[in-house]
């Protein structure tokens, strides 16, 4: 038996299918090969099209199919991970009214922050443990506000799994795990937020059914099955977005358990047994994916926007011709510190734990007899650990303090100066695994389908590939301490 895992990345879609009983992957695939691009018609903004996510969905299945590695017929369930965060609406055929607005988008901060003064900070964060802030639901007031026609027509909103999962099979499902993530989520009366739907005049009706998150979530068309010599009538068994997935994927499930991912943006994830929120809401609080009114699991969520974005855009202006591989070792050859050379990563939109704050990307202290690509190279990469460090240590406030953080060896963390840079600048050993978000969705499918009987079972044979351990977290904090004073002098301009 197989487990189709499917993973809608803002740069490309996985796809891996994995043997149910050995849960080895026995192929995994990226498509199209370079990163898919977002639009944005104005400064902050960020847009994709859905039916270019299907499309590429489609296309990476088939080029799994193409390895011939197992016979698609084989494949029992599905399980979908997603990009968070991002809107999509459908009229009542279940077709696009316009391009995603998708999780680094940042147009609706402006109205999230209102909704959180109007309807009151205390009962925001007591009953939906966040601010609305810059999330789906006010990305969605954004719509109605200027887009009247288009709001008219919507029948029902989504988040990008739910749309891919609505294209595989027709039904439009949703969980409590997503709502939260959409600030639609009321904890304490355990039902979607009457404030916050009656804040901003939506009816109910636009929300999907609401199930958890491994259950089934609709039944293979035939149409599509045929088109991807797949079986007919094969349960989609698992929806999740990308982070809470991550987690899944690398077995933290339950509370004290840490994941991190340095993809496209960063995060760091931990799990917590109590309805807990922060303050300043720089940090976010969501249903985990095995969340119930009985036992509760949420997830603590940092998120750095500029973490991977800001290693492309170095490649692409001083490193096009190279590959990462050859950016890295270039990387390797500079000493810690980069000579001097610091970078802010913020230039992917308004940064959650910055206050909302749009503080972009600053090259600081450039010596033009001295520093050379390579050091722009190690810079960025330990901006982006020195990121991190600034976000784990207002988790620390909020009390989570992590004696390991789990991730899978891919991305930056393929970089041995990230990682080098990671663990000593947080002063916390990291386990690297080999796994990754499409992975985590096949096995969450066989979670949904009851081909695991339980989380032990389903990560029976999952060790580390590597455990890391700083060795020069002292010379690190220096460094970091030097990097945040360059910060706070840009958030006292902003």
């Amino acid at each position: 038996m197989l487990l189709l895992g499917i993973d809608i990345g803002t740069s490309s879609i996985k796809v891996a299918v994995v043997d149910a009983q050995t849960q080895q992957c026995l192929v995994t695939v990226q498509y199209p090969e370079t990163e898919s691009l977002f639009t944005s018609l104005q400064s902050g903004w960020a847009e994709q099209d859905p039916e270019m996510w299907w499309a590429h969905v489609k296309a990476a299945i088939v080029k799994a199919n193409a390895s011939k590695k197992y016979d698609p017929k084989d494949i029992a369930a599905i399980g979908v991970a997603y990009q968070m965060h991002g809107l999509v609406c459908v009229d009542k055929d279940q077709n696009c009214l316009r391009d995603s607005i998708i999780w680094c988008d940042s147009r609706a901060v402006e109205i999230g922050n209102k909704a959180f003064e109007t309807i009151g900070k205390e009962k925001c964060l007591s009953h939906l443990l966040n601010s609305p802030g810059n999330f789906t639901a006010s990305k969605l007031q954004w719509v109605k506000q200027n887009e009247q026609e288009i709001f008219d027509r919507i029948d029902k909103i989504m988040l990008p799994g739910d749309f891919i999962a609505m294209k595989l099979t027709g039904a439009i499902t949703t969980s409590v795990a997503a709502l939260s993530e959409g600030i639609l989520w009321d904890f304490k009366n355990n039902e979607p937020s009457k404030d916050v739907m009656n804040y901003f005049g939506f009816d109910t009706a636009v929300l999907p059914a609401i199930q958890p998150v491994f259950s089934e979530h609709g039944l293979l068309s035939n149409e599509v099955a045929h088109q991807l010599s797949l079986k007919e009538n094969i349960p989609v068994t698992y929806k999740a977005g990308d982070q809470p997935n991550n987690a899944l994927s690398l077995n933290v499930l339950q509370p004290g358990e840490v994941a991190a991912t340095a993809g496209t943006s960063g995060v760091i994830y931990g799990i917590g047994d109590e309805l807990t929120y922060d303050k300043a809401s720089r940090v976010n609080t969501f249903a985990h994916v095995n969340y119930a009114t009985e036992q509760k699991r949420v997830g603590v969520l940092l998120c750095i926007n500029g973490t991977g974005i800001l290693n492309r855009w170095i490649k692409n202006i001083a490193g096009s011709r190279m590959s990462y591989q050859q950016i890295n070792d270039a990387a390797n050859t500079i000493n810690p510190g980069s000579d001097g050379l610091f970078i802010l990563p913020f230039g992917n939109g308004a940064e959650r734990m910055l206050n909302n704050k749009t503080v972009q990307v600053h090259i600081q202290h450039i010596d033009l007899n001295k520093h050379s690509t390579a050091h722009l190279f190690r810079a960025a990469q330990e901006g982006i650990a020195f990121a991190f460090r600034y976000g784990l240590d207002i988790l620390r406030e909020n009390g989570m303090a992590p004696n390991v953080i789990r991730a899978g060896k891919a991305n930056m963390f393929l970089s041995e100066v990230f990682t080098e840079s990671f663990v000593n600048t947080l002063n916390v050993p990291v386990e690297l695994y080999n796994c990754n978000g499409s992975v985590g969705a096949a096995i969450g499918a066989g979670l949904g389908a009851g081909v695991y009987r339980s989380e032990a079972e389903a990560f029976k044979y999952f060790k580390p590939l590597q455990l890391v351990e700083p060795c020069q977290a002292e010379l690190y904090n220096e460094l970091y301490v030097k990097w945040k004073a360059l910060l706070q002098l840009q958030m006292e301009e902003h």
